[in-house]
């Protein structure tokens, strides 16, 4: 006999904030990881989904963007009730407090207790790639890409550090429902990061 359709978990519904960025890298790994996946980019498109992505890009650009459509409030909004947020690179500045190396009149979502340093380490041309311990995650190292990376330079009291570089730089951090890298795991191959945030939008769910 057939079970309930109505006893079968729902699948999480994430939202990918979809003003500028990689927002296909992030949508394909999440609907491999069986998600069902929406791009948001009004506010009544962030009111029907579980948990919010903020890609990597151009965090200036998705800070005027976020205006010029009207997200900025909606989604500082989200963040304060509590919704589960992933921010890579751009998304993690657009997350910070507070941000150092920012443009006239750039502003963040803010939710995350920390200062962070936008480009921290250069332009395009000084991109890499390594290997770093994750706090919490089992199956070994995390293969990170830093595509002109920010930098965690502060982290407050509220936040937690989950992974830095050798040096000590801090790369990745959580804070609640809200979870944040530095760098790119969605081009990378590396799914332990949205499965983590996958979890915490099921457990909100």
């Amino acid at each position: 006999m057939a079970g309930n359709p109505l006893s079968l978990p729902r699948r999480p519904h994430v939202g990918i904030l979809a003003l500028q960025g990689d927002v296909r890298e992030h949508a394909l790994v999440l609907r491999n990881l069986g998600a069902e996946v929406s791009l948001v980019r009004r506010p009544s498109e962030l009111a029907a989904v579980d948990g919010l992505v903020i890609p990597g890009g151009e965090s200036s650009v998705i800070d005027k963007l976020s205006r010029a459509f009207g997200m900025q409030e909606p989604v500082r909004a989200a963040i304060a009730a509590g919704m589960p947020v992933y921010g890579t690179c751009a998304g993690m500045i657009m997350l910070a407090d507070r941000i150092t190396g920012a443009i006239d009149g750039q502003e963040t979502f803010g939710g995350l207790d920390i200062v962070v340093a936008r480009n921290a380490f250069g332009s395009q041309v000084d991109s890499f790639e390594t290997e770093l311990e994750v706090d919490g995650f089992d199956g070994g190292p995390v293969h990170a890409t830093f595509i002109r990376a920010p930098l965690v330079t502060s982290v407050g009291d509220r936040a937690t550090a989950i992974a830095t570089l050798p040096d000590g730089g801090v790369v990745a951090v959580e804070q609640g429902s809200i979870l944040a890298t530095a760098f790119h795991p969605e081009v990378s191959g590396e799914t332990r990061f949205h499965e983590r945030f996958l979890g915490r939008v099921r457990s909100a769910a």
